[in-house]
């Protein structure tokens, strides 16, 4: 596999970060968590020469999916989701959108089981299932990359709140426990806010775990 690069654009009210996942001198990306404004991210990226080939995503929060609709339309990409979270995802209620006065919703083409390996742009890469933050959060590993993208289940020093719907703290640090410490120390961790960190990092210094 060629060397796999990870771009980030920081979006919306949360401030939240949306990757786009490429392999080296190709042009076709994958995009997760398209925050905010999908036109915005399909141009700049298209602007930059890439084509979006498929959309996944963390979590079904409205700060992850507000981007979606429009990058979808304007792409033709499929979008991905953990099919825990198909609930989540289509309930404006339980994704909170309904609550900020811009309610919204996302039915995911594909839904995934847990430990799926999917091929997107040529890239392999795994779902692992990280109940917790949401009923249905997931995060995605590239192993060969070692590459992860956290959503909001673990952050730097940091996990994810709680307090919305379908949420649960001992849920949540049971995942990170069982499903991301086992991981190589030298994983590179890419969450849904706030900047990069990694396995080994958030194994020595993170006071939640």
């Amino acid at each position: 596999m060629a060397d796999i690069k990870i771009g980030r654009i920081v979006l919306g009210v949360c401030q939240t970060n949306c990757y786009f996942v490429y392999e080296e001198g190709k042009q076709e990306a994958i995009v997760f968590d398209p925050a905010d404004k999908g036109e915005y991210i399909y141009n700049g990226l298209k602007d930059k020469g890439f084509s979006v080939k498929a959309i996944f995503l963390t979590h079904g929060h409205f700060d992850h999916i507000w981007g979606v609709e429009a990058l979808k339309e304007l792409s033709g990409a499929n979008v991905y989701a953990y099919e825990g979270e198909q609930e989540v995802c289509e309930s404006p209620a339980l994704n909170v959108s309904q609550d900020t006065g811009r309610p919204c919703l996302v039915k995911a083409d594909v839904y995934v089981k847990d430990g799926e390996e999917i091929t997107a742009a040529g890239m392999k890469l795994k779902l692992i299932a990280t109940p917790g933050h949401t009923k249905g959060s997931c995060c995605y590993y590239f192993e060969d990359a070692k590459l992860l993208i956290s959503g909001d289940t673990l952050f730097q020093e940091s996990v994810g709140r709680t307090d919305l719907p379908t949420g649960s703290m001992s849920t949540l640090v049971h995942s990170i426990k069982e499903k991301l410490l086992p991981l190589p120390e030298d994983v590179k961790v890419y969450p849904g806010h706030g900047e990069a960190t990694s396995i080994g990092y958030e194994k020595e210094y993170n006071p939640f775990l």
